[in-house]
């Protein structure tokens, strides 16, 4: 079988959906940066499509099922995971974000892994989600996660606590991911996998019913992240499914540098400064906040996209905000276009109230959010041709903005912050076709991000 790359099916290491769009475009950087060529398609990968990119040994799939109820996973997702299955890749990996934002209702992992779990033959279903690279740490069973430089347990966390649509009650995966599914569920702890012996705890779980499990794997440091690694990929068997963060694609990484499966990867060019940038933020994270405020204080042009006057009057608001970020541009200055900033803004707490008046449901009032961040984006780029970089925070977002913008892939340009690379669009669209872009989620990058998108970062900066 050939996989329309160029290259025999049997070179291609894993194929991945990422249930949203910054967190696909994270699992990019940790393979590219790893030294696995990998291609991003925004679209259920065609031969034409693939045929562009020879050469690359994995394959992602951008989504945005984070966001959508059970009903609409068994009917999209589905689809696309046995579109990404027929790939022959023997990894088949559902991305989830790193804070594991789900709930029953919205994002379910565990409808996931159900989804998932028939396309792959092994009997069992590797579960990591610490990716220290990212300050996030897995510790029997809990979920640790720094922000500010200070390690919270998930249910503490100062953003993931009070999530608006899936805040985190519970810090123990196993009980967490109950909630949404009736696989059985068990564990290979870090004093296992750093004593060697997490294939014999493997063979015991298997052992104890005939079924297959969902295994969560703890990483809590390098050594317990490539032994993750190394056991996922040694018991794959004909091929597993795997609903975990980036963490997966760190930990096989590392295995599979050490073990000789894949080459050092080449240096990584230098993110240049460019003149101005356009960015819109549809995140309510304190981390995006503080970013929205270094940007005001630094030349950036801030723009409120009032979110009752919106959901009210799209047009005229859009009208109104590209307006004022067209000037901007026009007069040398970035323009930085957001609904909120943080999770006490009025504009998150009078969320429901505002889209009651409007006479719209929550779901369809956030997704008029999201096409109106696309609009005033696209907008932008219509306008002025000369804007060749731009960026999205907030992953549904980064969803809503770039499935509005007419391109068909992302592929790694280079580092920026962990978590939100400078990727290359590609687009049959001549204006659009090399457009560079970063999707951010929002609690990713230091209080700079959006000065280090415009001015960039030296090759001294991007060191592994």
């Amino acid at each position: 079988m050939v996989s329309g790359f160029g290259a025999p099916a049997s070179d291609l290491l894993l194929a991945y959906y990422g249930d949203d769009f910054t967190g696909s475009t994270d699992a990019l950087e940790a393979l590219v940066t790893a030294g696995v060529p990998t291609v991003l398609c925004l679209q259920v990968p065609t031969p034409a499509l693939l045929a562009r990119f020879p050469g690359v040994r994995a394959v992602g799939l951008a989504g945005q099922a984070r966001g959508k109820s059970p009903a609409w996973l068994r009917e999209h997702l589905a689809p696309a995971l046995a579109s990404l299955a027929a790939l022959g890749a023997p990894i088949l990996h559902y991305k989830v974000c790193s804070t594991f934002d789900s709930s029953p209702a919205i994002g379910s992992i565990g409808c996931a892994i159900e989804l998932g779990l028939p396309l792959m033959p092994a009997r069992w279903s590797p579960m990591l989600v610490g990716a220290p690279r990212l300050g996030r740490y897995t510790a029997f069973g809990h979920l640790f996660a720094v922000a500010n430089g200070e390690g919270h347990r998930l249910d503490r966390h100062p953003t993931m606590a009070r999530h608006p649509v899936t805040p985190m009650g519970e810090a123990d995966l196993r009980l967490h991911l109950g909630q949404q599914t009736g696989l059985r569920r068990a564990l290979i702890d870090f004093t296992q996998l750093k004593a060697g012996a997490g294939a014999a705890r493997l063979g015991a779980i298997r052992a104890a019913a005939d079924d297959t499990p969902v295994v969560l794997l703890d990483v809590l440091d390098d050594e317990t992240l490539r032994a993750a690694g190394a056991l996922v990929w040694e018991q794959r068997g004909a091929g597993l499914f795997s609903a975990s963060s980036s963490g997966l694609s760190y930990a096989l990484t590392a295995h599979w540098r050490a073990s000789g499966v894949i080459d050092a990867p080449a240096d990584l060019p230098a993110t240049g400064a460019v003149a101005q940038i356009a960015a819109v933020s549809g995140s309510c994270s304190p981390g995006t906040a503080a970013q929205i405020a270094w940007a005001a204080a630094h030349g950036f042009t801030t723009l409120r996209l009032d979110v009752p006057r919106l959901l009210a009057d799209a047009g005229t608001e859009v009208g109104r905000v590209v307006d004022l970020a067209a000037a901007a541009l026009a007069d040398g200055r970035s323009p930085l276009v957001y609904t909120a900033t943080g999770p006490d803004d009025p504009a998150v707490t009078g969320f429901d109230a505002a889209a009651a008046a409007a006479g719209l449901s929550r779901p369809d009032a956030a997704e008029r959010t999201g096409q109106a961040l696309a609009a005033v984006l696209c907008a932008l780029l219509d306008r002025v041709p000369t804007l060749k970089r731009v960026a999205v925070a907030g992953g549904d977002s980064s969803g809503a903005v770039t499935a509005a913008l007419d391109v068909q892939a992302l592929t790694l340009q280079t580092r920026l912050v962990p978590g939100a690379p400078l990727c290359r669009a590609w687009s049959d669209r001549p204006a659009r076709d090399g457009l560079e872009i970063v999707l951010k989620g929002g609690q990713m990058g230091g209080a700079d991000f959006f000065g280090r998108v415009r001015d960039g970062l030296p090759a001294s900066s991007l060191a592994r």
